[in-house]
């Protein structure tokens, strides 16, 4: 699904007119429709993305670690 045939009706998307992390949400959604929001830490192993580049990043974590779970965004 492209971002130029969704909406959203939150104050993010409204304003801004950008992309929101309820359209992001169902991007990501699985085939059956459901949402892993909160994985769980024993089904997951912390084995580093193929594609990781946190070490070209100066200690921020790189897109592939955080959308993973293996690392978070620092506030």
């Amino acid at each position: 699904m492209s971002e130029e045939l969704m909406a959203c009706t939150c104050p993010h998307h409204i304003h801004r007119n950008a992309s929101c992390k309820h359209m992001a949400a169902v991007k990501t959604a699985t085939d059956d429709g459901t949402l892993e929001a909160f994985p769980s830490e024993d089904s997951e192993d912390d084995a580093e993305p193929e594609d990781c580049d946190c070490d070209g990043l100066g200690g921020f974590p790189c897109w592939p670690c955080v959308q993973t779970g293996r690392k978070e965004l620092p506030n």
